[in-house]
């Protein structure tokens, strides 16, 4: 029986280890969330971000504009978008003001199975975030968050 050694990052910087605290807490919460999702309702966490950019929204949008607020590219969002809509999930419009392209909004079911998965996204997460972080937690994330957000200079 072999054992395990006892791995380390080495000399890091404060800056490093909140980067890769960054990094681990968003790559450890998001598998979390996509295997419990996909567990309770065969939807995956790349489906269900887009379903959340669009409930919160009282028209239908453009799947660019989608791309332009997921973590997904313009491709991927036109891929889950045509699996929801299979699932009969989302539903595409034409355009307006735009001919070549089309809008995309939830159907009564997806708006169903969104505030579902939200649930099961929160219960997910109860014992691992938000039973951890206090009010204090969330402002001082917030403002972080706000800080990285932000237009670069120049």
């Amino acid at each position: 029986m072999s054992q395990r050694t006892d791995l380390t990052l080495g000399d890091l910087t404060a800056r490093d280890h909140a980067f890769y605290g960054l990094v681990w807490a968003g790559t450890t919460l998001s598998a979390r969330v996509d295997q419990a999702l996909a567990r309770a309702h065969d939807l995956p966490l790349s489906w269900f971000e887009v379903m959340l950019w669009l409930h919160g929204q009282a028209e239908p949008v453009a799947a660019s504009d989608l791309g332009a607020k997921t973590l997904l590219s313009r491709s991927q969002v036109s891929r889950v978008a045509d699996a929801l809509q299979a699932r009969g999930l989302v539903e595409r419009a034409p355009s307006p003001t735009d001919a070549r392209s089309v809008r995309i909004a939830l159907t009564p079911e997806g708006r169903r199975l969104f505030a579902a998965a939200d649930a099961t996204r929160r219960a997910a997460l109860a014992e691992v975030f938000d039973d951890r972080l206090d009010d204090a937690d969330i402002a001082a994330l917030e403002t972080v968050w706000a800080k990285l957000k932000r237009p670069a200079d120049g």
